[in-house]
């Protein structure tokens, strides 16, 4: 049981909701010299709480549709595999999602109403990514919600919280953060791609075909980059030295990305993208210590 609960966790994921959270505490403080550590924890397990609810969801909304079936090339789903039941899977999903809620009242208490909002969409939108009458996964809009809510609203949300402040440099350092965790279901997307055809899972791969889903991880990974070079304009320098992972490590994921078979071999890539996450995170806090 133990054993299910963790792979329907999809721990490989995770770093998606804690390098937003991190990132953006690390920018509070040098923004404005000191950083709140409980807010900072609250935060983080929010996060946490609302991608582990998000992913029991979709593990049993997605079994429910047949959208999980034996010709799976990704990580084996718990609901699909008849290791948990669809019951059991939603129940662990809604649990999670109290968690939230109850990590929600303390920020509520210290940021207003404008938490209050981002907590409530992105509690509903943890089921409605893949269920409820307008599936984003499924209508091509996945790595629009990913660049919008793991990026601009979890990093500009995290600098609220801690600043009581709207900052432009928490949008920029969102849209990179957006970005590069797009690239995970991105290529998720790409080596799903014939089985989401076939199963009426509608994503930008299945869409528009895998030429155009191969340069969108490309895009997604040099945007960033060329994001970077803002950092300048705003007078911290450092901070492009997060992009630097992007120059090496994103380089071998861009180059799989655009040549490698669709098929299992991409577990691999995005095993890479979720490194590249973290590394531009950790060179970001490097930054800001150094700088």
């Amino acid at each position: 049981m133990l054993r299910a609960i963790l792979l329907a966790m999809r721990p490989k994921t995770l770093p998606a909701a804690i390098v937003p959270v991190w990132a953006g505490c690390v920018l509070a403080w040098k923004l404005q010299g000191s950083w709140s550590m409980p807010l900072a924890v609250f935060t983080l397990v929010g996060a946490l709480c609302i991608q582990i609810a998000t992913n029991f969801f979709n593990d049993a909304i997605d079994a429910a549709k047949g959208a999980d079936t034996a010709a799976r090339l990704g990580p084996k789903r718990v609901t699909a595999s008849g290791l948990m039941s669809r019951r059991a899977v939603m129940g662990w999903g809604g649990g999670f999602l109290l968690g939230a809620l109850a990590c929600g009242v303390p920020l509520y208490q210290a940021a207003g109403w404008p938490i209050l909002g981002i907590g409530v969409v992105s509690m509903y939108l943890a089921y409605g990514y893949t269920g409820g009458p307008f599936p984003l996964a499924y209508r091509g809009m996945g790595e629009l919600f990913v660049l919008l809510f793991f990026g601009f609203v979890a990093v500009a949300g995290t600098v609220y919280v801690q600043t009581g402040e709207w900052r432009r440099e928490a949008l920029l350092l969102g849209a990179q953060i957006g970005c590069l965790s797009a690239v995970l279901v991105s290529i998720n997307n790409l080596r799903d791609r014939v089985e989401d055809a076939g199963t009426g899972k509608r994503t930008l791969a299945v869409r528009f075909g895998p030429k155009f889903a191969r340069f969108l991880i490309w895009a997604e990974i040099k945007l960033p980059i060329a994001l970077g070079l803002l950092w300048l304009v705003l007078g911290l320098p450092w901070f492009f030295a997060a992009s630097l992972p992007l120059l090496t490590l994103g380089l071998r994921v861009t180059w799989g990305a655009l040549f490698m078979d669709e098929g299992p071999e991409m577990n691999r890539l995005l095993a890479m993208s979720a490194a590249q996450l973290v590394l531009f995170a950790a060179l970001f806090h490097v930054a800001a210590v150094l700088g």
